[in-house]
Parts: structure tokens; sequence; C-alpha cells
């Protein structure tokens, strides 16, 4: 497994846990349905890009790089909507997303600095 594979994982399984407290499912209190939308998809994504840059490894980096630039985006989007009031607005909403955007902004930094397969 490669240290882009292990970001996808990490990022994935995030998401997925985001999106569990949004349903009340780990936590309750902190119920937003389109926010557990958004990050299941974000999630399943960067999951499903995992599994793509296993069977795919000689296309691992340019899998990782779309990936994670998907999930960027979306959580620029979510930061969005938090700042104009539509999204959840709580300390635990800005620390996840502070949190994921660093992890987000090192793996495509990894990516970047990975050789491209030959």
């Amino acid at each position: 497994m490669t240290r882009l594979t292990l970001f996808l994982i990490v990022e994935g399984a995030s998401f997925i846990a985001a999106s569990l407290v949004h349903r009340g499912i780990l936590v309750a209190g902190y119920e937003h349905h389109r926010a557990a939308i958004a990050e299941t998809v974000i999630g399943t994504v960067l999951l499903s890009a995992s599994v793509l840059a296993w069977v795919f490894s000689h296309r691992t980096r340019p899998i990782a790089v779309v990936a994670q630039s998907f999930a960027l985006l979306g959580t620029l989007v979510g930061l969005l909507t938090i700042a104009v009031g539509v999204g959840p607005r709580t300390a635990p909403d800005l620390a996840y997303h502070a949190f994921i955007l660093a992890l987000l902004v090192a793996g495509l930094i990894v990516a970047a600095r990975t050789a491209p397969a030959r």
C-alpha cells in the first residue's frame, strides 16, 4: 500500500465518520441531513479511489489527485455553506473542516511530489 492510498483511505473514512455524526448515529445533537449526504458522497469517492489506486497501482497518482481535488472542492463548498449560514455552524464542524482541509492539502502535496509511474 502506498502513502497516497493510505491518505485516500484515511480521508474517506473520515468523511464517512462525519456523515455518521450528521446522521445522528455516532453522536447525537449534530444532525444535518444535507451535510451527511455530501460527506457520504465525498467519502465514497475517496474510498472508491483507494480501491482503484490499489487495483491500478500504476495510476495511483492521477487517481489520488482527482479524488482529493474533488474532496477539496466539496469541503470548500461546505465551508461556503457554513459562511452563508446554510450549513451546520458548530465548533466541531469548523474544527473538522480545518482538519480535513489540512489532510487533503497534505495528500495533494504528497501526490505532487510522487514520481509518476512508468
